[in-house]
């Protein structure tokens, strides 16, 4: 075979011969390949590198260079049309961002009117307030032994007792988990049911 000194050439052969391999068979020694393409080490050395920086071929000091194994297809975008209809126009051709109003959230930011009891929010009316009846029980909970340590992770074990006596049964306080909030039990509920990046609808 006439003389083949270009990198660039001898990669580009191998490249075309790797189907005939098979994924993780052996590719030919580099003495062999130095004297098939009639090529210098260094020439045979750079090109295999080439392959193997590629991901096409795989490198072992000592045992040679191995055809790699196919690489897994990347999965697939998510189906995100549905975002698009929602948040754009009628989704023809030339689609114009819609206008956002906010006059909902700015309503409910203000202030209510005078006498008006809103139920949009989890605190009661100052009015509805047993205001001296609380300051006293904060009072004698922080006087209470243990009060500013920290609870465990997992909720008071006397609380937990008693969800879980009124939830049914056949629980105890072991299959109860108190959170710090809504938010915080949603977003534990979803650690232990989904692996990190799964989409959640």
């Amino acid at each position: 075979m006439h003389e083949r000194s270009s990198v660039a050439d001898l990669t580009s052969s191998l490249r075309a011969e790797l189907n005939r391999y098979s994924p993780g068979e052996k590719l030919p020694s580099s003495r062999a390949l130095v004297e098939r393409f009639r090529a210098s080490p260094v020439t045979v050395s750079r090109a295999v590198a080439q392959l193997a920086a590629e991901g096409l071929v795989v490198t072992r000091p000592g045992s040679g260079a191995f055809r790699a194994q196919p690489r897994a297809e990347a999965p697939l975008p998510g189906d995100t049309s549905w975002q698009e209809v929602s948040l754009n126009g009628d989704g023809g051709p030339e689609v114009v961002p819609r206008t956002v109003d906010a006059s909902g959230v700015l309503a409910t930011l203000a202030a209510p009117a005078t006498g008006v009891v809103e139920f949009n929010g989890g605190y009661l009316h100052t009015s509805l307030q047993p205001e001296r009846a609380l300051a006293a029980a904060l009072a004698r909970a922080g006087r209470r032994p243990g009060a500013w340590g920290r609870p465990p992770t997992d909720g008071l074990t006397e609380l937990r007792a008693w969800f879980a006596r009124e939830i049914g049964p056949a629980l105890t306080a072991a299959d109860v988990l108190i959170t710090a909030g809504g938010q915080s039990a949603l977003a534990t509920a979803l650690r232990a049911l989904a692996p990190p990046g799964a989409p959640v609808l």
